[in-house]
């Protein structure tokens, strides 16, 4: 290997390294967070202290995620009680796939500058730092890496036989861990049109697109009209633009934290104005190059495709989606001109605040959790067979709602339906309660 070569080869690696290393760094927040977002990390914490089974053959189930169940009851049993330890976990993968992007972005002749911004807009955006922050998004994380890795192996590997059987495993793997990998084969046809129809992006697609039709062939039937909890589930094709919407427009309204609030209040100034940042984005992808403008919606919509359809909209669907938008808001910096690398610099600003606040908020509710659920375990273990709990006006309800939906146990104590919570605004004469949640999460005896 002569110098240059080797020059080359190391540039290669370091870009992805300091990504990296500025994800952990930049969202260590999230890793020093002392609890959990969600009543899904309790959930499953009991489930991995009762030893509950994962069957890896019920592919008549909804949904049938395996890899991710299996992977999720190992670190809860390792890691439960140490919840910094299992953001750090997260944290680390998600930073890892914002290296595979930036990997990714230098090989598709991207100057390492906006390939390192890139890959960082999109780690420290709201839909990646919601996924980063909260262990129920494993699924997540781990179809992602499937994608980018089936990518990054068809863009380095130039014979198309070992790039269909890296893609038919790792496909198999991702879809193993969510349905949403179904995502993978469209995403790959499309780097395909777009990268000169190589041969070897050829060969990804057919062997991803074989073991997608198999799975479909196998769950298309359950996914379609399974029995599922919840109208979020609920498959309507007269949801697509109105979730398409919503997806595109969030990540420039800092204010909001989940991307199903984005129409709660109706179309306000602040949708306004993040229609008008989206389309802002679309004019400058087109300046810099009409194919960008191609790539962004195409595969945005193919990223975004299988969850399109839902009754609601989350941040955690829009992973992938997130990781396009921002690998080709920075692919179009090296031709755009003064003016709109100034839009591409303030989107990239907005959204990155956006993610702090998203930060800041996931933070917050593990500082809550951390104080509530060993206080009600407390309550609980003694004599208490039953507790009536009065949400403090001052309190975020949803955060014990959700602390307190389905939980089996915690820390040994049983809990499933032996807690009431009472609303803020009911009377205490007609209502008796046995504590007051306070904001914080403590529990306080009633005045």
């Amino acid at each position: 290997m002569d110098r240059s070569s080797a020059a080359h080869s190391h540039a290669a690696w370091l870009a992805p390294a300091a990504v990296f290393a500025l994800v952990l760094l930049a969202q260590l927040p999230l890793i020093l967070n002392p609890g959990y977002f969600s009543h899904d990390e309790l959930q499953w914490a009991a489930f991995a202290t009762e030893g509950h089974p994962v069957a890896w053959t019920a592919i008549r189930e909804f949904q049938y995620r395996p890899l991710t169940f299996s992977l999720w009851m190992w670190l809860s049993r390792a890691l439960f009680a140490q919840p910094q330890a299992f953001h750090a976990v997260l944290v680390a993968w998600g930073a890892a796939n914002a290296a595979l992007v930036c990997g990714l972005s230098r090989r598709f002749g991207m100057a390492t500058g906006p390939a390192i911004i890139g890959a960082l807009v999109f780690a420290l955006g709201p839909y990646a730092t919601f996924v980063h922050g909260w262990v129920g998004t494993l699924a997540d994380l781990a179809w992602l890496s499937c994608a980018l890795l089936c990518a990054t192996i068809a863009v380095r590997q130039p014979r198309a036989w070992l790039a269909a059987v890296a893609a038919a495993a790792l496909t198999t793997v991702g879809l193993l861990a969510k349905e949403a990998a179904v995502s993978i084969p469209a995403l790959l046809a499309l780097a395909w049109w777009f990268d000169g129809r190589k041969r070897a992006w050829a060969g990804a697609t057919l062997g991803a697109g074989g073991v997608t039709a198999l799975y479909l062939a196998l769950r298309i039937g359950v996914l379609l009209h399974a029995p599922r909890t919840g109208d979020q589930y609920t498959l309507d094709i007269a949801h697509l633009p109105l979730r398409w919407f919503e997806y595109q427009v969030y990540p420039a309204i800092p204010s909001l934290f989940e991307t199903f609030n984005t129409l709660s209040r109706g179309f306000t100034s602040g949708v306004a104005a993040a229609t008008a940042a989206w389309c802002a984005l679309l004019v400058v992808l087109w300046r810099s190059h009409p194919r960008l403008v191609a790539v962004f919606l195409l595969a945005g919509f193919a990223a975004l495709g299988p969850v399109l359809l839902l009754g609601a909209s989350f941040n955690h669907y829009a992973y992938g989606f997130a990781a396009i938008t921002a690998a080709t808001a920075a692919a179009a910096w090296m031709r755009a001109a003064p003016w709109a690398r100034g839009v591409l610099a303030l989107l990239a600003l907005v959204s990155t605040w956006h993610g702090v606040n998203v930060m800041r908020q996931m933070r917050h509710v593990g500082e809550v959790q951390s104080v509530f659920s060993p206080a009600l375990a407390d309550v609980l273990r003694g004599d208490a067979g039953h507790v009536r709990l009065r949400i403090a006006p001052d309190a975020d309800d949803w955060i014990f709602q959700r602390l307190t939906h389905e939980v089996p146990s915690y820390d040994g104590v049983d809990i499933g339906d032996r807690v009431e919570l009472v609303a803020a605004d009911a009377t205490a004469p007609a209502v008796p309660v046995d504590f007051i949640i306070a904001a914080d999460g403590h529990l306080l005896p009633p005045r």
